[in-house]
């Protein structure tokens, strides 16, 4: 009986040794995720940011287009962010379109205020996506 009553005991704690432990759920922990997602976000912004001023470089400098370089940056970001990455991308591509066609339109917008009367292409990059 004793015998039975070890061993039942030495089998429930090699058992629940494996188990891993569960963290608690604080308001400390949950706000400390929310901010590592809010910095993620923004470091993604960033990035995109970026890749379309290297784009632009690029284009002024006569490099080669769709290069291993921008396209591995490119990967990167979509790695990283997912399909929200590429939805982002698309809106900027979206509204730099409408800031053509408002240009070509005469249209005022706030880019213009902003820039004036001349702009660089990365100029208009810097103040589209902010």
């Amino acid at each position: 009986m004793l015998e039975t009553l070890f061993f039942t005991t030495l089998i429930y704690l090699f058992l629940n040794r494996t188990r891993k432990k569960r963290r608690q759920r604080t308001l400390d922990a949950e706000l400390k995720a929310l901010i590592q997602e809010s910095n993620e976000t923004s470091s993604i912004g960033a990035e995109i940011k970026q890749l379309l001023l290297d784009v632009i470089n690029d284009d002024n400098n006569d490099c080669e287009k769709f290069s291993d370089i921008r396209i591995k940056q490119a990967q990167r970001i979509l790695d990283r962010a997912g399909p929200s990455a590429f939805y982002g991308m698309s809106e900027i591509a979206a509204q730099l379109a409408l800031l053509a066609a408002a240009q070509i339109n005469g249209i005022p917008t706030n880019v213009n205020v902003e820039l004036g009367e001349s702009a660089t292409a990365a100029d208009v990059v810097r103040v589209v996506v902010k």
